[in-house]
């Protein structure tokens, strides 16, 4: 279970009670690490108090390597930003994947150690409760969701995942959704939060945003 702290040491609002239905660990697949709007803003909800993120050292290789090819930054600068990452969330890496890789087979090979990082983390959380794990990725076709259920595990899509945060808990995560506009702004795109959010795919979040009152979206 998530700590009633974020990693800052802050302790969790109380506002956030609501988030608690909402999966406690969350595998961030390297698809959903190349955003640097979307990247953040997970970071940002997770040291919020909403979940824990969980990686491996193979995704981090991915996104680094694939950010690099795809967006032409330099790799000094994604290890830069992988090592702030990791030592803001010092426990989102479970370590070795290789013993909960092995019985997996219906799901994409190369997403095995995805699924894996999940079951390690679970499987080695010190938590009283069980910890629910979910896949958050936009590549859902890649994990087959009998494989999953079996695991215990699910898979959402980003846009999924923070709509149901948004409409469980509002007041905590409106403020959080916002910030897309900043993290927009840093990388040159003076653009409203409305159009941001279709730019990530954000498509539910969007049209959830517009329905609530006083939101300069």
């Amino acid at each position: 279970m998530v700590s009633d702290s974020s990693s800052t040491g802050a302790p969790v609002p109380a506002a956030l009670a609501a988030a608690r239905r909402a999966p406690h660990y969350l595998v961030l697949d390297a698809c959903v690490l190349m955003s640097s709007i979307l990247r953040p803003l997970l970071l940002d909800v997770a040291d919020a108090g909403f979940f824990r993120p969980i990686w491996s050292a193979r995704i981090g290789q991915e996104w680094r390597r694939n950010a690099a090819r795809i967006w032409a930054v330099a790799p000094e600068q994604l290890d830069a930003q992988w090592a702030d990452m990791t030592a803001r969330f010092p426990d989102a890496d479970p370590g070795d994947l290789s013993a909960y890789e092995a019985g997996l087979r219906y799901s994409d090979e190369k997403d095995w150690h995805v699924i894996a990082a999940g079951l390690a983390s679970r499987a080695r959380s010190t938590s009283q409760m069980t910890p629910e794990v979910r896949v958050l990725t936009w590549n859902l076709k890649d994990f087959n969701k009998g494989e999953l259920k079996r695991q215990g595990l699910t898979a959402w899509d980003p846009d999924r995942q923070l709509s149901a945060w948004l409409e469980q808990s509002p007041e905590p995560m409106l403020p959080l959704l916002m910030t897309v506009r900043t993290h927009a702004l840093a990388r040159g795109r003076d653009e409203p939060v409305a159009q941001t959010l279709k730019r990530e795919r954000l498509f539910r979040c969007g049209r959830l945003l517009a329905t609530m009152e006083g939101v300069a979206a």
